[in-house]
């Protein structure tokens, strides 16, 4: 069975070297408390306002953008390779992807659900942002660790 939403085998490289920095720098910007990096550029939104502010629609605003830098890098990085065909994909490496994905939802809005009644304040919204990094950094270690373990189990299988 081919799967059509799936990219060439050779994005996935494309996308650990997006991912691997992304993650690292995402991981140092929250030990650092998302403090000011000095990057700061006009960037065009949707809608934009400051703390207690009135709302602006579709403006120029001077923003902080590393965090949104390393987000979009991360995404893309990850969406690379959670979308990319391994160099043998079968039944098997299907199914496994489909068991990677459905307990990445699943923890996902368990933790969500968590959360949502054990977690107040501005806390919250630091927990949501992570929220959305959450599906696809576990679908990628759920998925890999299956596939390392089966290459254990079956060391004969050429498995990626």
């Amino acid at each position: 069975m081919i799967n059509q939403l799936l990219l060439s085998n050779r994005w996935k490289i494309l996308g650990w070297v997006l991912f691997i920095p992304s993650l690292i720098a995402g991981v140092f910007l929250t030990i650092n408390d998302f403090e000011s990096t000095g990057f700061k550029m006009p960037v065009f939104a949707i809608i934009s306002d400051k703390f207690l502010g009135k709302a602006e629609y579709f403006t120029w605003i001077e923003s902080e953008i590393a965090v949104t830098i390393v987000g979009v890098i991360f995404i893309i990085g990850a969406l690379l390779i959670c979308f990319s065909r391994e160099k043998n994909e079968d039944e098997f490496i299907a199914e496994t992807r489909l068991n990677s994905l459905q307990w990445a939802v699943l923890i996902n809005y368990i933790l969500l659900l968590l959360a949502f009644i054990f977690v107040y304040g501005t806390v919250f919204l630091t927990v949501i942002v992570y929220g959305i990094f959450t599906t696809l950094l576990i679908f990628i270690i759920r998925f890999h660790y299956l596939l390392y373990k089966n290459n254990l189990i079956n060391p004969d299988e050429k498995q990626n």
